[in-house]
């Protein structure tokens, strides 16, 4: 599985950031980076709630 983020939607509100900080990091400058773009299994349940969450629908994942 892997993470796709559409930077053009993506406001860097760090909602993901605060619901998986493995995996998502919004640097100060505001920009997100994805840590982790293919997440391992112990992740996946976190992730897919950040996805969820993201208040843009900026973030989506590809099987």
């Amino acid at each position: 599985m892997r993470i796709k983020v559409d930077y053009d939607v993506c406001e860097a509100n760090a909602v993901c950031m605060g619901l998986a900080p493995e995996v998502f990091e919004v640097d100060d400058d505001d920009n997100l980076h994805v840590l982790l773009p293919e997440p391992p299994p112990q992740e996946l349940d976190r992730v897919r709630h950040a996805v969820r969450s993201c208040p843009k629908a900026a973030l989506s994942l590809e099987e």
